[in-house]
């Protein structure tokens, strides 16, 4: 089971917002980026199920994770059904991301008290996720949108936690728009790992950009 309750997820989410979202078959290259990542400041990881190794991969992560990254929250992505959610829940999801929202996976989060977060693009989606019980509603696609469209969508519903997955480039400039713009955390993918320089350039990469969102923080 989950190691953070839903409510403490929440706020470590909210303190550190910067979440890689990765996946990987190979379980000591994944184990390999996560700690690069913790190394660098990240304390909350998105592992996706996207490949027929996700599961197996996941659980010996999470167990890596207990052990060498402790205050890190790992959480699964690409989630579609409440029996997905509860299979991985069981094997440790500190959160559960969705590139939609249903409720059966919002349910399965609710009576485990794992953090939800559910995707969503419309007014109406992320209206009806925040409804669902949503912690934080993923807005995805973010490059399709942009962040002027944050920017739109937060006079209607101000107080909607979001999180924006896609179109986010590791570079102070692309994370200080979108966190201008109003959303609460980034989901940056491929582009964080992109090259693929080693361990030592990732977590100075991430470290770089940890601070700066920490530095912005307190302005």
């Amino acid at each position: 089971m989950a190691r953070f309750s839903r409510a403490d997820a929440l706020k470590q989410l909210l303190a550190h917002p910067l979440v890689p979202v990765f996946y990987h078959p190979d379980v000591a290259h994944a184990q390999q980026i996560v700690q690069a990542c913790y190394n660098g400041g990240i304390r909350v990881f998105e592992f996706t199920n996207r490949g027929a190794q996700a599961f197996d991969v996941f659980t010996q992560l999470q167990s890596f994770v207990q052990t060498n990254c402790p205050e890190m929250l790992l959480g699964i992505g690409t989630i579609y059904e409440g029996e997905e959610a509860q299979r991985f829940i069981q094997a440790g999801a500190d959160f559960v991301v969705q590139p939609v929202t249903t409720e059966s996976v919002a349910h399965a989060c609710k009576h485990a008290d794992v953090a939800w977060l559910p995707g969503a693009m419309t007014l109406n989606e992320i209206y009806r996720a925040h409804q669902l019980g949503a912690d934080v509603v993923k807005v995805f696609p973010g490059n399709t949108v942009g962040p002027s469209y944050i920017k739109a969508v937060r006079g209607p519903l101000p107080d909607v936690p979001l999180m924006v997955t896609g179109g986010v480039e590791p570079t102070e400039e692309s994370i200080g728009e979108w966190l201008g713009a109003g959303v609460q955390a980034v989901g940056i993918g491929s582009q964080l790992f992109k090259g693929d320089a080693g361990a030592e350039a990732l977590t100075a990469k991430v470290a770089g950009l940890v601070q700066f969102i920490q530095q912005r923080a307190q302005q």
